[in-house]
């Protein structure tokens, strides 16, 4: 039986040994092809026909459109969110869009947050989704995203836990966090999302694991699409829980020169979990040294739009060359970035040369 072409656009397909595949796998393109196509009770149950084994993620060039301040956001219409995200796509020939956004705590102990006002409404997530899909012909993945208003890193949110009751603790945090992320799941599940980002770089949280397969099983009752965790660099094997998400991902902030060796020591994980991966973010800021840590963003160095273009050509050659590598989500293109200079230092690749890099790279791979 052949697979349907709108079918491929979401998983790479091997037809041969034919074996029933895991019942996500059909939700997942049963739940994109009803937002793609008037689908009959005879085409569903054809569907669930089709047999399918070792689904993949297909190659992700993608490049995550970041809503930085919400404040700031509210003033650009949907028009001209729109026209930034076709401006993101023709200037490096992504086939995905990452939508990105944070809510904000007040601190790593706070246990709560009040998402809600902080984050772009559903409406305007709704209209850019749609016309990502029918107008640029994108996948959009969603991210919602945490971080800490005092400044600290979301990697340091943590509790003291074992009884300390005076102090906030890691179930309050997480029903705080679940009621955000399942609101996202809903959305994503309206909009024909591909792929649905978890949590990012919570690095303290990711020794919870009963707390996130729980959290797990609740988005999976609302979501069918692809779930991935994005893990922080040099974080791949230390995940106990990679079976309970689809796809493994993780930020590839590693140094210039550094990708062989780290692309060695990561492949061993997804061989293991036996799971599609890709670098869920990576990137450069165009500053002198920045290369040597590019995840350092508070690092100062004189402005330099080469560094991050050799940079940008040094991790995606590698990335490249590693085939169980599906990809990447560059980081990032700011919501505001079509309408601003390219003449800043920061990990924008807007009207720099690494645009012209990533473009290169990206329609070759």
């Amino acid at each position: 039986m052949q697979v349907p072409d709108c079918f491929r656009g979401l998983l790479c397909v091997k037809e041969e040994s034919l074996k029933v595949p895991p019942m996500q796998h059909f939700q997942t393109a049963a739940s994109v092809l009803t937002h793609r196509l008037p689908i009959s009770e005879n085409l569903m149950v054809l569907l669930m026909e089709v047999n399918i084994m070792n689904s993949d993620l297909a190659i992700v060039r993608g490049v995550t459109f970041y809503f930085p301040d919400i404040k700031r956001n509210k003033e650009l219409s949907d028009a001209s969110l729109f026209a930034s995200l076709r401006a993101m796509q023709e200037s490096s020939a992504a086939n995905t869009a990452v939508l990105a956004f944070p809510a904000w705590q007040a601190t790593a102990h706070a246990t709560s947050f009040d998402w809600q006002d902080q984050v772009p409404g559903d409406g305007t997530l709704t209209t850019l989704i749609r016309r990502a899909k029918e107008e640029l012909g994108l996948r959009v993945f969603l991210k919602p995203m945490i971080n800490v208003s005092n400044g600290d890193w979301r990697a340091y949110i943590n509790f003291l836990g074992q009884g300390a009751k005076c102090e906030g603790t890691w179930e309050e945090w997480f029903e705080s966090y679940g009621a955000y992320m399942l609101h996202f799941a809903e959305l994503a599940e309206r909009t024909g999302c591909e792929l649905l980002y978890i949590g990012c770089e919570q690095v303290m949280s990711e020794s919870r694991e009963d707390d996130w397969r729980s959290l797990i099983a609740q988005i999976r009752q609302r979501y069918h699409g692809l779930l991935t965790y994005n893990t922080d660099k040099y974080r791949e094997e230390w995940v106990t829980w990679w079976d309970a998400v689809d796809v493994i991902s993780s930020s590839g902030y590693y140094p210039e020169g550094s990708w062989p060796e780290n692309l060695k020591r990561i492949e061993p994980v997804v061989k293991k979990y036996d799971k599609p991966f890709f670098f869920a973010e990576c990137g450069c800021p165009s500053r002198r040294g920045a290369g040597a840590l590019p995840n350092d963003w508070t690092r100062m160095g004189e402005k330099d739009f080469e560094e991050q273009a050799r940079y940008y050509r040094d991790m995606l050659s590698h990335m490249e060359a590693a085939p169980w590598v599906r990809g990447c989500a560059i980081w990032a293109w700011s919501t505001e970035d079509a309408f601003c200079s390219g003449d800043n230092d920061d990990y924008s690749f807007f009207d720099k040369p690494a645009a012209a890099v990533l473009k290169e790279m990206y329609e070759k791979w």
